[in-house]
């Protein structure tokens, strides 16, 4: 189940009306992201990357080490929206993978798992840990996938 809100209280709601399925979270709001993880119960965040804007001298991927300090004291995993790197168009596509790359690295020193989330292009396993490999996951990352 993907959750895309805008209302803390909305999103708390949801959460507690689905018990069974995996929760999936994602906003462009850092602050909400911050919020959710801090407070609330949920397997994956999937940050999108389509959207945001980079600093001057520093991308913008959405996740610090902060968030990833309290992502993995909660135990949640790190979602990357696979439909999103296939839909996007040239520049944009090599912004979204630079960025993946370096929530890849901080995930990596955090010791967070990551995961591939699709809704509409499913791909084979096998596609999906080469391609890990080669934006930079390491081996027991990609193991978990």
């Amino acid at each position: 189940m993907i959750i895309r809100e805008t209302n803390f209280n909305k999103i708390k709601n949801e959460i507690v009306k689905n018990k069974i399925e995996e929760i999936i979270f994602t906003s462009n709001d850092d602050d909400l992201n911050r919020q959710v993880l801090e407070k609330l119960k949920i397997h994956i965040l999937m940050l999108s990357q389509s959207k945001r804007e980079d600093f001057q001298k520093q991308r913008n991927s959405g996740l610090n080490h902060v968030l990833a300090k309290i992502a993995k004291k909660n135990k949640i995993m790190i979602g990357i929206d696979f439909d999103e790197i296939i839909l996007a168009k040239d520049k944009s596509k090599s912004r979204i993978l630079a960025r993946i790359k370096q929530n890849i690295v901080l995930c990596n020193k955090s010791k967070i798992n990551m995961k591939f989330v699709f809704q509409k292009f499913k791909r084979d396993i096998y596609d999906l840990k080469a391609l890990g490999l080669v934006l930079g996951m390491p081996t027991w990352m990609v193991k978990k996938l």
